[in-house]
């Protein structure tokens, strides 16, 4: 490979892909949401393509708010943990990364959940640590209320330090299973916890062995302020939406630029902006092929997600009305403040109507969206990680298996022959995929 330094890639599992009622096309196998051969299949694909890592959104909010259908998509995704487990029996290298919420779990399950990961993987484990902007959420827990946005960080920053204190509370060889000596289980090498904070009072210790890769990889998925100030705390991938160059390489600075004050090098971060692209020989045809998609979105169905995406009831404007970009209050939202104001950002500079809008959102959910040929794509991809803008990208087909499969058998060889991709795994855990250290056990 040449000396030019190399992309990162994860790719996006959610439902039967990113495009909103991709699950209509054809091409798309939507009747396979409970087939265990389907996320196999999955795996072993994406393990051809070299891939990062898997990242399994959980999508466990469904049905309506406030009577209006918001989406229309299939089923929720089903467990995240049960498909990584199903995943990495089928594969032998990819990274599989989950998304567990840090607002409506508790850290010891799912310090104990990744832990077994891990060691079932053999080190590819990672976790994509949410705080929930649904706030449907609450009701299926039990809870009267949505947490405050502010709130839900300080709980995610603790839960995760709670969540690490656990990895590191059995050491390795603290279960020596010594047959002659009759040792088991090794007490010296067990560090009961005793954490008292503002959310949880936890003593003890993990029942799972320390994680082969001490912590699993911690993801990241939040780009507000509180969200960038837990990435810079915690997060080792940041997968954020970022829909033109301009505005992904000043969140890269200014991300990257506060790592510092928390004693971490550049280096220890990779940022990969989501990618959703529309694939053809032509660039015609491309366009084509999206507006095929696209028209398979029921007006009224894309007006409705739109609203429900901005929280501004869009039902008595005209489709072809200038989008009211001004109507969307970032600051007051308790939920979804970046992806609010990427938005609200995006209908300023580009006066959409609220038809352009409602396809953009149903289309990719305000990441960026790329209509072209293979070599249009891996230039893109070739610029933006020059230009500082990312260090890679989480890939989001939209639709499965055919999305995944394009960019695998016609991007993939593109980017390996300019030396900007691997060509083979070279070690054997997620950590190593992505350059990243193993922590140091704070009890050793």
């Amino acid at each position: 490979m040449s000396g030019a330094r190399q992309l990162h890639l994860g790719v996006f599992l959610l439902n039967t892909g990113q495009h909103t009622v991709g699950w209509r096309h054809p091409e798309t196998e939507a009747d396979r949401m409970l087939d265990m051969s389907f996320y196999r299949q999955f795996a072993r694909l994406a393990e051809k393509g070299l891939f990062d890592t898997i990242l399994v959104l959980e999508q466990i909010a469904i049905g309506e708010q406030n009577g209006k259908v918001l989406e229309e998509r299939p089923i929720p995704t089903p467990d995240t943990l049960t498909l990584l487990s199903v995943m990495a029996s089928a594969t032998e290298y990819i990274g599989l990364t989950g998304t567990l919420s840090t607002t409506y779990n508790d850290p010891f399950h799912v310090a104990t959940r990744f832990a077994t990961l891990d060691h079932l993987s053999g080190g590819r484990a990672g976790w994509n640590m949410v705080t929930s902007q649904d706030p449907r959420l609450a009701s299926q827990y039990s809870k009267e209320a949505h947490m405050d946005h502010a709130e839900r960080y300080r709980r995610a920053n603790e839960f995760v330090e709670v969540a690490m204190k656990l990895w590191d509370s059995r050491d390795y060889g603290a279960l020596p299973a010594d047959r002659r000596s009759g040792l088991y289980y090794d007490p010296a090498k067990v560090h009961k916890i005793d954490h008292s904070g503002d959310f949880f009072a936890i003593q003890g210790s993990s029942y799972v062995p320390r994680p082969i890769q001490g912590h699993p990889v911690l993801f990241q998925a939040g780009s507000s302020g509180s969200g960038m100030q837990f990435a810079a705390q915690k997060a080792e991938v940041v997968f954020t939406a970022q829909d033109n160059l301009h505005d992904a390489k000043a969140y890269y600075t200014a991300l990257k630029g506060m790592l510092s004050q928390y004693g971490r090098m550049p280096g220890q971060l990779h940022i990969l902006p989501g990618l959703s692209p529309y694939l053809s020989s032509t660039e015609k045809e491309a366009k084509e092929r999206e507006e095929q998609f696209n028209e398979l979105v029921l007006p009224e169905i894309a007006v409705k997600t739109l609203s429900g995406t901005i929280d501004v009831d869009l039902s008595t404007y005209p489709l072809d009305a200038p989008f009211p970009y001004w109507e969307i209050d970032p600051a007051s939202n308790n939920s979804k403040k970046s992806r609010l104001q990427l938005l609200k950002d995006l209908g300023e500079r580009e006066k959409p109507t609220i038809r352009q809008m409602s396809k953009h959102v149903v289309s990719a959910g305000g990441h960026h969206t790329f209509t072209g040929t293979p070599e249009q794509l891996a230039d893109l991809m070739e610029q933006w990680h020059d230009e500082g803008a990312c260090d890679g990208f989480n890939i989001m087909p939209s639709h499965y298996f055919r999305g995944l499969e394009e960019f695998v058998e016609q991007v993939v060889p593109l980017l390996q022959k300019r030396g900007r991709y691997r060509t083979e795994y070279t070690g054997s855990t997620l950590r190593d995929h992505l350059g990243l250290a193993r922590p140091v056990n704070r009890w050793s």
